[in-house]
């Protein structure tokens, strides 16, 4: 029977992917606005925190199992910047377009040498929103920014995202090769360990 979990973002990219990964768990991935659940307020301090606060707040409103993820990116010459504020990077309103002319300012006259940085991925899911043993994995990818946008797939930070191993950026790989390497991809591989190992045969909605 196929099962059903709330994923706790409205990003629509995120559900595609999301969507994909869990194609062949017999799982279907609902997004939260379904169920009328607002974004729930970021008050933590990392990635594993946020990812934990909206998973609970997801499942509390749907009364469904949830899945979070908070991911971003960290920029070695921004001392981790943007961080867990990635999405909202360049203010109230923020979009992707915006949030990446944000980062190329920052690293103006920054040496290709010095702008590494790193995709990270928090997972988090709860059975319930009180569930006291939360399934919690977290992933890096690491590229560099490169100094100006490059490719059309992806979203967010993708278009600046060099990945030096493929020559290309984030928005530039195939698709299917990004769900292999990326950040989320990594961290959905550590869940499916731990789905395996905590959820056989767990009865959820």
């Amino acid at each position: 029977m196929l099962k059903r979990i709330v994923l706790a973002s409205g990003n629509a990219g995120k559900l595609r992917e999301f969507s994909q990964l869990f194609s062949t768990w017999d799982i279907e991935v609902l997004p939260q606005s379904e169920f009328g659940v607002a974004d729930a307020e970021e008050t933590g301090l990392s990635f594993i925190e946020n990812a934990l606060i909206k998973a609970r707040h997801a499942s509390r409103i749907s009364g469904l199992p949830a899945l979070a993820d908070d991911s971003g990116l960290a920029v070695d010459a921004l001392g981790g910047a943007p961080g867990i504020y990635s999405a909202r990077y360049s203010g109230e309103g923020a979009t992707d377009a915006r949030n990446n002319s944000k980062l190329l300012d920052a690293l103006q006259g920054v040496e290709t040498s010095a702008r590494g940085a790193s995709f990270h991925c928090a997972l988090a899911f709860v059975r319930a929103y009180d569930d006291p043993v939360p399934l919690v994995c977290s992933a890096q990818w690491r590229g560099r920014i490169l100094e100006k946008s490059m490719g059309e797939q992806g979203f967010g930070y993708d278009p600046l995202f060099f990945v030096v191993s493929e020559g290309m950026t984030s928005a530039q790989l195939p698709r299917e090769l990004k769900n292999r390497l990326s950040h989320r991809a990594q961290a959905m591989a550590q869940f499916d360990v731990m789905w395996r190992e905590n959820m056989s045969g767990a009865d959820l909605a």
